[in-house]
C-alpha cells in the first residue's frame, strides 16, 4: 500500500528495521539495536540517577525502577514528577532502551522521573505489567518526602504500549482510590485488543508497527485468559471514563493505532475529562525517533509544553 509520508520521513520508512513479534527474542534485539543506533549522548550531569526497587507486597514482588532526580534543591512546593512507562508492544523495551527519553524529561523540565521496569509478556502476561506500574505509582507517592516531590503534581507518561498502560493505570488508580494523577500523557497509545478500527484494518505494512504485530502483541499480553477482557488491559473497553485525570493524546496518520487513540480521546471528552488531542500528519508509529524531521521537532516542542503546563513547571 502506498502511504503519503511526510517528505522528511519517507526516506526513513524503507530503511527502518522490520521486527516480527513471531520471534520475540529477535524482536527485542532489533528494538534494542535500533535505539542504540539512533541514540545520542545522554546528558545526566544535572541529575542523580539511581536504580531502586519498590517495596514487595504479599501479592506482588518488588518492581525495579530507575529514578532521575535533579541535583538542584527542590523548589518550595517540591518537584513535579512523572511515572514513565516505556513502550514496546507489551513484549519489548526496558528502562535502558528508554534511558535517554526519561533523562531528557527530567533534565529539561527539572522534575523527578521514575521509569518502571514492568514485567514483559509473554513471560509475564496481564495483569503483571499493569500491577507493576500501579505498585511503582504507589511507591512514588510513598517516597515523595525523600524525593522532594509535590504529590499534587504527579503524572503518568507513556507511549505506544506504555501509553496503553498509562491509560489503564489511570483507570486502575481511580477505581482503587489510589494515588492521584494530575495528567495522563498518552502518546500513540495501544488501547484496543479488538483490532477493528479502520486504521487497524488498513495499515498492515507500515513501518515499526502494523496489524500483524498488533495481533501478536495482544495475544502475548492477554495470555491464556478467557472471557471478558479487562479495561485495565484494554482501556478502550472501559464503559465509564468519568473522573479520570486530564489527558493528552497524540496519534500518527499512518499508524494502525491511530483511530483507537482518537476514539478514546473523544470518549473521555464526552465523559467530562479535559483532553488535548493532536493527530500529526504524514507520520507513522514511532516516527518521532527521526528527531531531525520538522514534524518530530513539533511533536517534541508540544510534548514539553503540555508537560510544563499540566505539571505546573516554570520555564527555565
Amino acid at each position: 500500500m502506498k502511504h503519503e509520508f511526510d517528505s522528511e520521513l519517507a526516506e526513513w520508512a524503507t530503511t527502518l528495521p522490520v521486527s516480527d513479534l513471531a520471534d520475540v527474542d529477535a524482536a527485542r534485539t532489533i528494538m534494542a539495536n535500533l535505539v542504540a543506533g539512533l541514540a545520542r549522548p545522554v546528558d545526566v550531569s544535572t541529575l542523580t540517577v539511581d536504580d531502586r526497587t519498590t517495596t514487595a507486597t504479599a501479592e506482588n514482588p518488588a518492581v525495579p525502577v530507575r529514578v532521575y532526580r535533579p541535583t538542584a534543591d527542590p523548589p518550595p512546593a517540591g518537584f513535579a514528577a512523572l511515572l514513565y512507562i516505556h513502550g514496546g508492544g507489551f513484549v519489548m523495551g526496558s528502562v535502558d532502551t528508554e534511558h535517554a527519553g526519561a533523562a531528557q524529561l527530567a533534565r529539561e523540565l527539572g522534575i523527578v522521573v521514575v521509569s518502571v521496569e514492568y514485567g514483559l509478556a509473554p513471560e509475564h502476561p496481564f495483569p503483571a505489567g499493569i500491577e507493576d506500574c500501579y505498585q511503582a505509582l504507589c511507591w512514588l507517592h510513598e517516597q515523595t518526602d525523600e524525593l522532594g516531590v509535590d504529590r499534587g503534581r504527579v503524572g503518568v507518561f507513556g507511549q505506544s504500549a506504555g501509553g496503553g498502560l498509562a491509560a489503564g493505570l489511570a483507570l486502575l488508580a481511580r477505581d482503587r482510590g489510589g494515588p492521584a494523577l494530575c495528567l495522563q500523557f498518552l502518546g500513540i497509545p495501544e488501547l484496543d485488543d479488538r483490532l477493528d478500527t479502520p486504521s487497524m484494518r488498513a495499515f498492515v505494512d507500515t513501518p515499526l508497527w502494523n496489524r500483524p504485530n498488533a495481533e501478536l502483541s495482544w495475544q502475548y499480553y492477554l495470555g491464556e485468559s478467557t472471557g471478558d477482557v479487562s479495561p485495565y488491559a484494554a482501556p478502550a473497553r472501559a464503559t465509564d471514563l468519568r473522573g479520570l485525570p486530564p489527558a493528552y493524546v497524540s496519534t500518527m496518520e499512518f499508524d494502525p493505532l491511530r483511530d483507537e487513540g482518537i476514539i478514546y480521546a473523544l470518549r473521555m471528552l464526552e465523559a467530562g475529562v479535559s483532553v488535548e488531542l493532536h493527530q500529526f500528519p504524514g507520520t507513522f508509529h514511532g516516527s518521532g525517533v527521526i528527531a531531525t524531521a520538522s514534524v518530530s521537532k513539533r511533536q517534541h516542542v508540544e510534548q514539553m509544553e503540555v508537560l510544563r503546563r499540566r505539571l505546573h513547571v516554570d520555564r527555565p
